[in-house]
């Protein structure tokens, strides 16, 4: 075959629809809402697109469309056809798509099968049953590319959100899938991490690969996408080709209620002089103190005598806090790097981690061991992990002390979920499950508030929302610690600034 028919044949391929949707209307087992509303959708092979619109609109139903969750693992009223390359899904199985299509989800770690870094990059290959020879030298490939010989080794229980994702890309990489599908993968991610994800998806692009992306954070992917699809209510109600989209104006943007397309990169960075002004927190301010918070990853499991930690070389320390000031009645948004030690200042507050002895002082009363779960309350990164009732109405009122549904229905109306309530949490959107969670915060009135990426998978105008929220808690006299990568909602609503270094304080300052 000559030069000329072989570019010849590649334009043909190129050109080929590999993902075609025609008149899907999908709803949920147990919903009477229509999720997708008679959806027809086309994507050639090679094409990245991304799909955005608000939280619930229909973008992750659409990603299981083609990965075949629904109908194999969602149960629900599905009718129309979805044709994935050669594979019609709903008369194809899920394994048979494995060297085709790869996902990496929202929350990498409900896609983890191996407990540790190097069994999960060769899972999928392993799993198709791959020759040994083939499996190292794809997995050599992958770890190169991605530069992440740094994790190899290592368990992913105690990985940071940004290094999960990384290892949840990689071992979708080692399958050479013609497809990837990404469903908020930047949701959970720092500044840096994020910009490490960018250039994986440069990679893919340069590749080949056909890449769809269900995102809403829009300054990162922007320029990489062919074709952006906005979606309300079940239905893809706008369509850009990627240039029109980016020289779209901020007015326009906002009136689409979706993120902003450009964030000064500073903002995402822990840079000490250039974003925050570090003032002395006032001495005559009401304080709640923390004294002797020490915890290891590394000692977990072993018995130790009380304040095990303390006298312990500081770099083997996870977390190192000896004593901590917070402005009492005020929203402390806690910064740093994925992996620097946020979420485990958070569960070692809370009492979440045994090991960690420390203790909580306010208006002269000492609160250690479960007694600082009843002062506090934590609203999880991974909100699958307290969502225990069959209703968002009975989730809301298990966390209040003293039963109100009147109270409860205040807030879920606040947070705009009010609609919802009689559903089943596990059957919502990734964001309306966040905003579940800090209903339940709300309802549960504990003294100091916890909350890990509040707004993690939200869109803009709920992101809005939960920041006026968090603030009206101090109304009331709560005192909220948010750990965030948003910095936008930072702005909406943060008072002071912790930021946290390798398990340490570097400082906290008003904003």
């Amino acid at each position: 075959m000559n030069k000329k028919k072989v570019i010849e044949k590649d334009s043909k391929k190129m050109s080929e629809n590999i993902v075609k949707i025609e008149n899907v209307s999908f709803k949920y087992k147990g919903s009477n809402e229509g999720l997708l509303d008679n959806v027809s959708l086309s994507i050639k092979r090679g094409e990245t697109v991304l799909l955005t619109g608000e939280s619930g609109s229909g973008k992750t139903t659409i990603i299981r469309l083609i990965n075949g969750l629904i109908p194999h693992y969602y149960q629900g009223d599905i009718s129309g056809k979805v044709n994935v390359d050669k594979f019609d899904i709903e008369k194809t199985e899920l394994w048979e798509l494995a060297g085709t299509v790869g996902t990496v989800f929202q929350n990498p770690r409900s896609q983890f099968f191996s407990i540790d870094t190097d069994g999960e990059i060769v899972f999928g290959p392993e799993n198709i049953g791959l020759k040994r020879d083939e499996i190292l030298k794809r997995k050599k490939q992958v770890v190169k590319s991605m530069n992440i010989e740094k994790l190899l080794g290592r368990s992913l229980f105690e990985l940071s959100g940004g290094q999960k994702q990384s290892i949840a890309c990689a071992s979708v990489s080692a399958l050479l899938p013609d497809i990837i599908l990404l469903d908020e993968p930047s949701s959970n991610l720092d500044y840096n991490a994020i910009n490490k994800l960018r250039e994986v998806i440069k990679r893919w692009k340069s590749e080949g690969k056909t890449i769809i992306i269900s995102e809403h954070r829009l300054w990162y992917i922007k320029d990489l996408c062919d074709r952006v699809l906005y979606m309300e209510s079940g239905k893809i109600k706008s369509e850009w080709d990627g240039k029109t989209f980016v020289d779209m104006d901020e007015e326009s943007i906002r009136k689409l209620k979706l993120r902003p397309l450009v964030v000064s990169g500073m903002c995402y960075k822990v840079k000490e002089d250039d974003r925050f002004k570090h003032e002395q927190i006032n001495e005559s301010m009401n304080h709640i103190i923390l004294k002797d918070f020490y915890f290891s990853y590394n000692n977990r499991g072993k018995l130790f005598k009380k304040n095990r930690y303390k006298n312990c070389d500081e770099k083997t320390l996870s977390l190192c806090i000896p004593e901590l000031k917070i402005p009492r009645g005020k929203v402390i948004g806690i910064i740093g790097e994925n992996g620097t030690g946020k979420s485990t200042f958070l569960r070692s507050v809370c009492g979440l981690l045994k090991n960690c002895d420390g203790v909580i002082k306010c208006d002269d009363k000492i609160y250690k061991g479960k007694d600082r779960l009843k002062f506090s309350y934590m609203v999880m990164q991974d909100v699958n992990h307290q969502l225990f009732t069959d209703s968002v109405k009975s989730e809301v009122l298990l966390s209040m002390e003293n039963e109100d549904e009147k109270v409860c229905e205040d807030i879920l109306n606040d947070l705009g979920i009010k609609e919802y309530m009689d559903k089943h949490p596990m059957a919502l959107s990734g964001g309306q499950k966040q905003r579940v969670a800090i209903a339940s915060a709300i309802g549960a009135k504990a003294e100091l508030m916890l909350f890990d990426e509040p707004t993690s998978g939200l869109d803009f105008s709920h992101m809005i929302k939960v920041g006026k929220l968090l603030k009206e808690l101090t109304g009331s006299g709560k005192t909220v610690l948010v750990a965030t990568h948003d910095y936008e909602l930072i702005e909406e609503c943060c008072d002071y600034v912790l930021c946290i270094e390798n398990g340490k304080v570097k400082y906290i300052s008003k904003r």
